[in-house]
């Protein structure tokens, strides 16, 4: 079912809203006249600043924590009426590599980056589907369709946030509910900008874009119904080569390895799990 979900006089929740595509995000939205919003970070001076300035409502929680989404939810109901767009924006890049990583590692970048999503998705659906429409905006990455060198983490829990959004819109796409799965490489983000040199060349291949110019496109697919966010028109290129041969498509990826490796010298320390192969060999 196709339809049109204009965003202005709609009730919005971000988070993920303090920095980056978040407070541009809020910024969009406050520009098309939503009726409300809250704004979901930890960190609560950014936050609290941003709300003001664009008329929402700073709200402290830890995405990856279920418990807290659900008082988030209740609260939704109770100061804005209900939800029709939530913005299921936090994400974290973790630790890299393989080898040296832990639970720990995994757990929390696998709370914040999947099961966040999983969580408003499952608590917010209900109000949505009793009020006959809603929206979900999940941020996923490039990494997602596409894998990021030297990012297990990273990659595996984007990739898994595209295949539950996916799942999410198939599953409850006729019944009124609509999903976007924004899916970027560079961004001009805090995360960007404080990454190792490497990391920063890798995902400016094709350009570093603005959070505003993210966060626009956004809203109008959104406004669109559509599906897959990819700001970078090259990503959707990348797939394609990638579904039509994807032994061609990973021969590649090793070959870009290579030359990281051998283009940056921290690319060594990045990408230490082949060292470490290497000297247990």
């Amino acid at each position: 079912m196709k339809f049109d979900m204009k965003v202005e006089n709609k009730r919005v929740i971000i988070t993920g809203s303090a920095n980056g595509i978040g407070s541009s995000l809020a910024r969009a939205f406050s520009e098309r006249n939503v009726q409300s919003m809250i704004l979901v970070d930890l960190d609560e001076s950014n936050n609290s600043t941003l709300a003001k300035k664009v008329g929402g409502t700073a709200y402290k929680a830890d995405v990856g924590n279920e418990d807290e989404i659900i008082k988030l939810v209740d609260y939704a109901k109770q100061n804005m009426g209900g939800i029709d767009i939530f913005c299921s924006n936090a994400g974290i890049s973790g630790a890299g590599g393989l080898l040296s990583t832990s639970n720990e590692d995994w757990n929390n970048i696998w709370n914040i980056n999947v099961m966040s999503h999983i969580h408003a998705a499952k608590h917010a659906l209900p109000m949505m589907l009793e009020q006959g429409s809603g929206y979900f905006m999940n941020t996923a990455s490039a990494a997602g369709l596409l894998t990021q060198l030297g990012a297990a983490g990273y990659s595996v829990t984007k990739s898994a946030a595209v295949s539950f959004a996916e799942w999410l819109k198939i599953t409850y796409g006729e019944r009124g509910i609509g999903v976007s799965c924004l899916c970027p490489q560079g961004v001009r983000t805090p995360m960007v900008e404080d990454a190792p040199e490497i990391v920063g060349s890798l995902v400016s291949i094709d350009g570093l874009l603005e959070p505003d110019v993210v966060a626009n496109e956004v809203i109008e697919c959104i406004e669109k119904d559509q599906f897959l966010v990819t700001p970078h028109p090259e990503v959707l290129e990348y797939m394609k080569i990638k579904a039509s041969d994807p032994d061609r498509w990973i021969t590649g990826m090793q070959s870009l390895t290579k030359q990281l490796i051998e283009s940056f010298p921290e690319a060594e320390t990045m990408l230490k799990d082949l060292n470490e192969e290497e000297d247990s060999s």
